[in-house]
């Protein structure tokens, strides 16, 4: 799925050669500083390395439109990002900016409900926690399917309890849709319980 040659970024990353498979979910480890989310944002167009080359599917990720990239190969960042508006507009903002259908009312409920997220879909966001509006954020990218997906820290602000069964569903969600999830995470039980592939980066 993706192919890095030689890649180097700053003196952040030294890449000489490294294959994530698709249909996989896969956990890219290590300590603060090694780069984890810099992978992540050469993986999605959002930073340019300074040499050598990435391919998607093949075809090198220099030549492909960034946006359009992103509509296939979507990140969610670790800060969770929430819009004006109540629940249900900041689900749907993620098909509106896909250039996608909105979703239906039963598709919305059934997706908070995959993320633990007991909420009203007229209610506010701005009340939510931070691990509230970490599940808010994950549901949004869950509606919009891609067909990769890019979780840096996905669960970092929820209790072990709540982490392992909101993976369990996000990931099942991500399986039945034939999508594939890299995953930057510090937790072991996530990459020893989820890992298909594991990338340590030092």
């Amino acid at each position: 799925m993706f192919t890095l040659k030689n890649i180097v970024y700053k003196d952040i990353l030294r890449i000489s050669e490294l294959l994530i498979e698709q249909g996989k979910v896969t956990c890219i480890i290590g300590a603060s500083g090694s780069g984890k989310t810099t992978l992540l944002k050469l993986l999605n167009k959002m930073v340019i390395p300074n040499s050598g080359e990435i391919f998607f599917k093949g075809k090198p990720l220099s030549e492909k439109d960034a946006i359009l990239h992103r509509r296939e190969v979507s990140m969610l960042a670790q800060t969770p990002l929430v819009f004006e508006g109540d629940i249900e507009r900041n689900l749907q903002i993620g098909r509106l900016f896909a250039e996608k259908k909105p979703a239906s009312l039963s598709a919305l409920k059934e997706i908070l409900k995959a993320v633990s997220l007991e909420k009203e879909l007229h209610g506010s966001p701005s009340s939510l926690s931070g691990g509230e509006s970490q599940r808010l954020s994950l549901a949004r990218i869950l509606l919009v399917e891609p067909s990769v997906y890019l979780f840096d820290e996905p669960t970092s602000a929820l209790d072990k309890e709540t982490e392992m069964k909101v993976m369990d569903s996000v990931l099942s969600k991500v399986k039945q849709q034939g999508g594939s999830a890299i995953i930057v995470t510090h937790s072991h039980e996530v990459s020893d319980r989820y890992g298909e592939e594991i990338i340590s980066l030092s």
